[in-house]
């Protein structure tokens, strides 16, 4: 039976940070960033205590302008006008913070619960926020896993029109219509067939509904990720172990995205993953959670 202490808010770098931990507090300290608009609990409850129960203390937490977390305030919607702009006349986004800031309350947590230095996993913008976290302060980070994610570089093709679509629409305004939405975005970014997640996402839509909304706060989480420019040349310094993990046909960040922060970190290893999309389904968790478990662990073994 894992260890679960439930969720408690911290104040960090500022804000306020909601945060849970599955585990025992002796292990291996293990940070689970999430994505775009994603609370913490995107990352199934199952999954983190699987990697629990493969000897790491798991912290996951929403991040800033999401779920329980402090919601901020500013900025506009994002045009598609702004978008063209970036991709063809290089010019750039607004933001009101960017991922630099979203990297400081990832260690600003770290600090609150007392910890030096932690395994990295982010997902998609989350893994953005880890390799920003291991570019700034290297010292806190064991291993870095970057999961669904890309460097910043320009040159990795965009989204599939349909998940673009998705990205850009007006957020829901009733409770129904976001249920709906949920299953549709959902289907979108898994790509293909999966009955056994589907079953599950009315239950998961209504947890995330109930813990709060804030479309706002996802639009500024965007513009973050767009003003934060590229890391591809950063990353060419990075010293620590790097595992890239990538589904084979995302619809959201091109597989290019995933080779390419591979090919731009030294010494990293790529696990493309055949037929996952831009999400963690259960059918694909243990080849992930493995792959995480030999890769920290290595890790933690190389520097002791």
């Amino acid at each position: 039976m894992t260890v679960h202490q439930p969720p408690q808010t911290v104040r960090a770098n500022g804000i306020d940070i909601c945060y849970e931990i599955f585990g025992n507090d002796n292990a291996e300290p293990l940070l689970l960033i999430m994505g775009l608009g994603a609370q913490m609990i995107h990352w199934d409850d199952a999954f983190c205590e699987q990697l629990a129960a493969r000897g790491f203390r798991v912290i996951r937490f929403d991040n800033r302008d999401i779920g329980k977390s402090s919601h901020l305030t500013g900025g506009k919607r994002l045009t598609p006008l702004e978008l063209l702009k970036l991709r063809f006349l290089r010019i750039p986004v607004a933001a009101t913070y960017k991922l630099i800031d979203m990297a400081r309350d990832t260690v600003g947590l770290m600090d609150a619960l007392g910890i030096k230095s932690a395994h990295l996993v982010g997902a998609s913008m989350g893994g953005m926020i880890a390799q920003e976290v291991t570019l700034s302060f290297p010292e806190c980070v064991r291993s870095l896993t970057s999961i669904m994610s890309t460097t910043g570089n320009p040159r990795v093709p965009p989204p599939t029109r349909e998940a673009a679509a998705m990205l850009m629409a007006p957020p829901p305004r009733s409770k129904e219509e976001f249920m709906v939405r949920f299953g549709q975005t959902w289907k979108v970014l898994r790509v293909g067939h999966f009955p056994e997640e589907e079953a599950l996402d009315p239950g998961r839509a209504e947890r995330v509904f109930a813990r709060g909304l804030n479309p706002a706060g996802v639009g500024r989480q965007l513009r973050a990720v767009l003003a934060s420019g590229s890391r591809k040349e950063r990353l060419h310094g990075v010293k620590t172990p790097t595992l890239v993990i990538h589904g084979t046909v995302d619809p959201l960040v091109h597989p290019e995205g995933g080779k390419d922060t591979a090919e731009s970190i030294p010494g990293a290893k790529l696990l493309m993953i055949e037929g996952m999309g831009h999400a963690l389904p259960m059918r694909f968790w243990p080849e992930i959670i493995g792959a995480i478990d030999k890769h920290a662990h290595g890790a933690a073994a190389q520097a002791a």
